[in-house]
């Protein structure tokens, strides 16, 4: 009788896992945030079901209630990139309006990722651009050199590598007078 309650149980949880998967694929993060609801309560560490309610979350930009089901999940299974990928993401919300203690929270978050898995898809190109945002555009280019390493088709990590290395230099060039003349130029 344990064994058959069981089986139901791991069906039903996994077909809602699934349809959550497929109403996010969907972008129908709130159907997706009623299904998945339910089993966070009977599973509240449960790193899958929080990886997908995290995420209907975060898509509808409700990066707090994200940040409280993806932390604690994330704590407890510290070797899963993909828990703190998204929980940086929800500590971070919208780059353009993150202030620097959101920023600093997401940074550690994507590093435990990259500890988690140093190939980790998007991190080196998510932390590059918290980086440019700061205005550190060495530390931002390093990044998405790393992000092109990682995956060498990443557009848009080659686009900022190409457009940060361009700013790198004018500003190198602004800082550097202009050189006296020398001795065969003065005559």
């Amino acid at each position: 009788m344990m064994a058959e309650r069981n089986e139901v149980e791991n069906d039903d949880y996994r077909q809602a896992l699934n349809a959550s998967a497929r109403l996010l694929r969907a972008n129908r993060p709130g159907e997706a945030v009623e299904v998945l609801e339910p089993l966070h309560t009977q599973h509240p560490h449960d790193p899958d079901i929080a990886i997908n309610l995290g995420g209907a979350l975060i898509m509808q930009r409700k990066w707090d209630r994200a940040v409280r089901v993806l932390l604690p999940a994330a704590r407890q299974h510290m070797k899963n990139a993909m828990l703190w990928t998204n929980l940086a993401a929800a500590y971070l919300g919208s780059l353009e309006t993150a202030g620097p203690k959101q920023q600093q929270q997401a940074i550690t978050a994507y590093e435990q990722a990259l500890r988690a898995d140093p190939k980790a898809p998007n991190v080196h190109y998510h932390l590059g651009l918290i980086y440019k945002e700061q205005g550190n555009l060495t530390q931002a280019s390093a990044l998405f050199q790393r992000a092109l390493e990682v995956n060498p088709k990443d557009k848009d990590a080659r686009r900022w590598l190409d457009r940060l290395s361009e700013l790198i230099v004018a500003a190198a060039q602004e800082r550097t007078p202009d050189a006296p003349p020398s001795a065969d130029e003065s005559e």
